[in-house]
């Protein structure tokens, strides 16, 4: 860890320090005790600052800290969901999909084709209006991830060409190993870095995707996440009130989420290329 540390470039550590920070507030911070965000007039109106309530409340009398911290914990959440789903599913099948060939191929590559130049904004505003403005991350994270999986899958399919013809996946297929056998332990170790920066950049997407919702009314109503305290404070005209706290906070940590996660993609990117040019 010490030599990683050592080794790694500017982006690479700033990114890792702003991306734990985050982690830190939504996974650790926001299991401490602490009223229900959600809930209307749990504390009094329009209140500055204080020791009490670090980030003033809202119009509607919620903290705005620990409406912060529950929007960071479901965005989070639901990145990286999707970008787990898309990052399994996509390597397994664009690998199976490279190395089996002949009709199964064919039919994969036509589902992942598919998948691939759908517009996903209209079907994601369709599947967000039949959620009729409940849900929960789970499904939110579903209804992203479906389209999460085929851009991947087409990438680590190329891969798998590349490498189908290497000698020793002719002396695996030789020795008696299964496709998924030789999937999984030939090819798969090296998918893995390309793997982890593609579940990078996908959870960058898929934050990034259920913000620009939430930014137009459409992400499910009951979900606390960056977009829609965004879009709550907008409809209650936070700006008008000079509630800089409350409109500012989610932007703020929505703006510098996005470039931690960026300067960590950009950087383990460079690192990579570093480390197998020497």
């Amino acid at each position: 860890m010490r030599k990683f540390w050592r080794n790694s470039n500017v982006r690479l550590k700033a990114g890792l320090i702003v991306t734990a920070f985050f982690v830190v507030l939504g996974f650790i911070v926001y299991y401490f005790p602490h009223a229900n965000p959600f809930s209307y007039n749990t504390y009094p109106k329009k209140l500055p600052p204080s020791g009490a309530n670090w980030l003033g409340t809202t119009s509607m009398g919620q903290d705005i800290f620990w409406l912060l911290i529950e929007a960071i914990h479901n965005s989070l959440s639901i990145g990286l969901i999707v970008a787990l789903i898309g990052t399994v599913v996509g390597v397994f099948v664009g690998l199976i999909a490279g190395f089996t060939g002949g009709a199964l191929d064919r039919v994969l590559m036509v589902i992942t084709d598919t998948f691939v130049v759908i517009p996903s904004l209209p079907i994601l505003i369709l599947m967000t209006a039949l959620m009729k403005g409940r849900s929960t991350v789970i499904l939110m994270a579903l209804v992203l991830a479906m389209f999460a999986w085929a851009w991947p899958s087409r990438q680590i399919r190329s891969m798998a060409l590349s490498m189908k013809e290497r000698d020793f996946i002719q002396t695996a297929w030789f020795s008696g190993e299964g496709t998924v056998q030789v999937v999984l332990t030939e090819i798969l170790p090296f998918a893995l870095t390309w793997s982890l920066s593609n579940f990078m950049n996908a959870t960058l997407g898929a934050i990034a995707s259920e913000s620009s919702l939430a930014v137009l009314g459409l992400s499910p109503a009951n979900l606390i996440s960056l977009g829609n305290m965004i879009q709550w404070a907008r409809e209650r005209n936070a700006i008008l009130a000079r509630q800089w706290f409350w409109i500012g906070s989610p932007i703020v940590a929505t703006v510098i989420l996005f470039i931690g996660l960026f300067m960590l993609i950009t950087g383990y990117n460079d690192y990579m290329s570093l480390k197998r040019g020497r």
